[in-house]
């Protein structure tokens, strides 16, 4: 069985030794997808029109007032 598998010093990014360019690539990957996520709740939080009244015209549901 030969070791063939790179230890954690032989790999570029490790320790903070990445390069500028993948820097720069996680950020924008990162802003993306809260963008994204930003969007999706604002469009979720506008369109909740559900009320939260159980009941019919014909038949009200609980009666609260006691």
């Amino acid at each position: 069985m030969s070791n063939n598998e790179p230890t954690m010093d032989k790999i570029d990014d490790y320790n903070g030794n990445e390069s500028k360019e993948k820097r720069a690539t996680i950020n924008k990957v990162i802003l993306f997808c809260l963008i994204i996520g930003a969007i999706l709740v604002g469009l979720k939080v506008s369109n909740s029109t559900q009320s939260d009244y159980v009941g019919t015209p014909e038949n009200p549901g609980i009666n609260t007032a006691r």
